[in-house]
């Protein structure tokens, strides 16, 4: 116990924790190019007893700019990294989870409340938080085959051949690198923005991509674009991405009608009100209603819905996903596996809709739906 000066807790922990001692050495904080050094005590306090890791205020007391350009990120609302957090408590099929699931989802949605998901410690290098690496952490798998789909673009192929060549100490600047990275097209300049170009909400919802606002935003990308391409070919891409989104949403649109008419017709089963209510809900609720389609909440449905229900929501949330970013990574093979997945989805969801019809109006749900081991435990613990 007691209160100790940076210099203490470098001479203690080169022996405890030799390794974070030796990375910080090498980092910008032990030796700045102008000031003194940025000790320990600086980051978790010099009170022994009451250590703490450090929270974006804290970074933001010496990278102010960094920090006020990470939180006015929240004014593009969702997805972006400074809401990751609100909106993964926030959603009704969060809370519903077993804590260990939460826990591996808050190891990417916490990156609101950290600079360590992008800088690691505690050598928050500018450099390797540049490299793609840095994001596909996060940044992989069915919702958001990022990594999937920037390794197969020809941007993707040219780093993993020549990447480990490059000089990433550079700025992300016209001119320094041979071919962009994840950060050097989203956050162009080393601006802490992810969220500020976004024309398609990052293909979750259908939008009018030819708002005043979207065209500023297209002006944005092609000036990135440009960096390399010439401005007209870039436009052609973003119309590219466009035209596949118009493939995309009608599709999705078949699959919601094909639910919709089930729903109308009581042939969804189990329905609402026979369903464990999520812990956010009123049991009982009024007027319970299957959430159909993103406008009405297919984002949070995760769990408590019927095998169809799942069915959409797999094709919105996976198969979607992954031909909107093939699109908008320049990976036309993920764009047509994409859409190849979306069909026969829909085929599967019409097949299962015919025979739903076919079988009649299903008889009342049994109290095993509403209460059971897994459900009182969550009413307990969760």
């Amino acid at each position: 116990s007691g209160r100790f000066e940076g210099p203490q807790c470098v001479e203690c922990h080169s022996a405890l924790t030799p390794r974070i001692v030796e990375d910080w050495r090498t980092s910008g904080h032990a030796a700045p190019k102008n000031g003194k050094p940025v000790y320990c005590d600086s980051c978790h306090g010099n009170d022994h007893a009451k250590l703490h890791l450090p929270d974006p205020t804290v970074c933001g007391g010496c990278h102010a700019e960094r920090h006020a350009q990470f939180e006015d990120e929240r004014r593009f609302g969702f997805p972006s990294h400074a809401l990751a957090t609100e909106r993964a408590v926030d959603a009704p099929h969060f809370v519903d989870k077993p804590k260990a699931e939460v826990t591996a989802c808050l190891q990417c949605h916490s990156v609101a409340s950290k600079c360590d998901s992008c800088h690691t410690r505690h050598r928050f290098s500018a450099a390797e938080a540049r490299r793609p690496e840095a994001c596909i952490t996060c940044h992989s798998g069915p919702p958001h085959p990022d990594d999937e789909t920037f390794f197969a673009s020809a941007h993707g192929k040219r780093y993993l051949a020549e990447g480990d060549q490059w000089d990433w100490s550079k700025p992300l600047t016209k001119g320094n690198y041979k071919s962009p990275s994840c950060a050097y097209c989203h956050m162009r300049n080393g601006k802490h923005q992810v969220a500020d170009k976004t024309i398609w909400k990052f293909g979750l919802q259908e939008v009018n991509p030819h708002t005043s606002g979207n065209q500023v935003r297209r002006a944005q990308w092609v000036a990135v674009c440009s960096d390399c391409h010439d401005a007209e070919w870039s436009r052609k891409q973003l119309a590219g991405m466009d035209a596949e989104r118009k493939r995309a949403w009608p599709k999705l649109y078949a699959a919601e009608r094909e639910l919709k008419g089930l729903r109308g017709d009581g042939l969804l089963h189990p329905t609402a009100d026979e369903r464990p209510p999520y812990p956010l809900d009123k049991p009982g609720a009024l007027f319970a209603r299957e959430r159909i389609g993103f406008f009405e909440g297919q984002s949070s449905a995760f769990f408590n819905v019927s095998p169809i229900e799942r069915d959409y929501f797999e094709m919105w949330y996976f198969d979607n996903l992954g031909a909107y970013k093939g699109a908008a990574h320049g990976a036309p093979d993920a764009v047509a596996r994409g859409h190849e997945k979306m069909d026969t989805a829909l085929e599967n969801i019409r097949k299962k809709a015919q025979a739903l019809r076919q079988q009649g109006k299903p008889p009342a749900a049994g109290p095993w739906w509403i209460e059971g081991e897994y459900t009182g435990h969550n009413k307990d613990h969760n």
